[in-house]
């Protein structure tokens, strides 16, 4: 089974209907990481959502109450506060989407983003790391 590190932006197509959303549940079938970072970037989105009228507050609990239960292997920040911050500087890209990256450098193991800018910053970048988007994780 393959090991990976996803971000918010794929959590959080499991619990609402997006483009991706068929993707990024078949990815469901790998061992899953993230740093614990992604709690609160997800509840983010759910408000965000709420805010503007696209979900319920009914449904974003419910969203929330399944990203509680999901299957998904929650990573300490603290100890990749270094080479997140290294590689910020390095893509001049906010910290927070680094954290990921840092976090699958450091599990030796791909990191899937539904965020096409990231994915253009770090092959720009020349990094070796494997940035891949659902779609190109589903057919691993």
């Amino acid at each position: 089974m393959t090991s990976l590190v996803i971000d918010a932006s794929v959590a959080i197509k499991w619990v609402v209907g997006e483009t991706g959303t068929d993707d990024a549940l078949s990815l469901r079938r790998h061992n899953l990481y993230a740093p614990d970072l992604l709690v609160s970037e997800c509840a983010n989105v759910l408000w965000k959502k709420v805010r503007r009228g696209e979900l319920h507050p009914d449904e974003a609990q419910a969203a929330a109450q399944l990203l509680e239960r999901a299957d998904l292997h929650l990573e300490p920040s603290r100890r990749l506060m270094r080479r997140t911050t290294e590689l910020a500087i390095t893509l001049d890209h906010p910290a927070y989407d680094c954290l990921y990256l840092a976090l699958a450098e450091s599990l030796r193991c791909d990191f899937v983003t539904a965020d096409e800018r990231l994915r253009r910053r770090v092959a720009d970048a020349g990094l070796v790391q494997n940035t891949l988007s659902p779609a190109q994780a589903a057919a691993l």
